[in-house]
């Protein structure tokens, strides 16, 4: 459907090969300890997120939890508040693995498309993580689905959501959609932005970990642990609040624009690593 985000990333186009890479028999024991995981979570009831931070951990991948500050620019800016109590957490969309971050490194409720629930293994693995699903490609199903989150995080719940709708492989973004910042508006809970970025043992960016175009699950997850080191920093920045969800969904990108340091180009404007808005 037309109003559906589309990426133009391809594994073809986009992803390159590690600098270093992991032995064969590093990559056989990652793969294999990330099954036991898998398995292990599929056999023990209820939900908790150790079981994301076991499988980023069998996998090889370390987390990098940081704190960061972004300049905000252009029309509506926003207002940071105070950063008690629960937030509607948005990132930009790197990987099928980022929903497990989240949950791992903030102890957020990650929201998922409802493909993601019947996914081989992984599915199972993201629903002990406490994910909340949604419908993600229905337009008749979006005002269920802002309920569902606004509901959420009256509860108290902190939820994890990625607004650019799809995913990207990491040297470029989408455009934060407004919708699920309604959400946050109408539980009168902050917005608190966080960007993520894969990265290698020589501190360059990584495609690794992409998740793109026609790419399978199969071949995302073998290029994840043939990296000799992959580490996905997570920079949590400032809560803010504004007037609407639209001043909302544009500061928050700003803001993670500003640490990622990656031009957003769609919809006829160009947001800059600055946070200014340019079109």
């Amino acid at each position: 459907m037309s109003w559906f985000p589309t990426s133009p990333c391809t594994p073809q186009a986009c992803i390159q090969k590690p600098s270093r890479q992991a032995s064969w028999v590093r990559r056989v024991v990652r793969l294999l300890a990330a099954v036991c995981v898998v398995a292990a979570a599929l056999v023990v009831r209820g939900t908790s997120p150790a079981w994301s931070r076991a499988l980023v951990r069998a996998m090889g991948i370390r987390i990098e939890v940081r704190r960061g500050f972004a300049v905000y620019g252009g029309a509506g800016r926003p207002r940071e508040v105070g950063g008690a109590g629960s937030a509607l957490i948005v990132a930009n969309h790197i990987s099928w693995l980022d929903p497990l971050v989240m949950a791992a490194a903030l102890g957020g409720t990650p929201l998922a498309k409802q493909e993601v629930a019947s996914w081989p293994l992984i599915g199972g693995l993201v629903r002990r993580s406490g994910a909340l699903f949604i419908v993600r490609d229905s337009l008749h199903a979006l005002p269920q689905a802002v309920a569902r989150v606004s509901a959420a995080l009256r509860e108290g719940r902190s939820i994890a959501a990625f607004p650019e709708g799809t995913t990207w492989c990491g040297r470029g973004g989408g455009t934060f959609r407004p919708a699920v910042f309604q959400a946050a508006l109408d539980a009168g809970v902050p917005v608190r932005p966080v960007a993520l970025a894969y990265r290698e043992d020589n501190q360059q960016g990584s495609t690794a970990a992409a998740y793109i175009g026609q790419d399978s699950l199969l071949a995302s997850m073998f290029r994840m642990v043939s990296v000799r080191r992959l580490t996905i920093q997570v920079t949590v920045l400032p809560p803010l609040t504004a007037v609407d969800r639209r001043h909302l969904a544009r500061a928050a990108e700003a803001a993670v624009v500003c640490v990622t340091g990656q031009a957003v180009r769609q919809t006829g404007r160009v947001l800059h690593p600055s946070g200014l808005t340019v079109g």
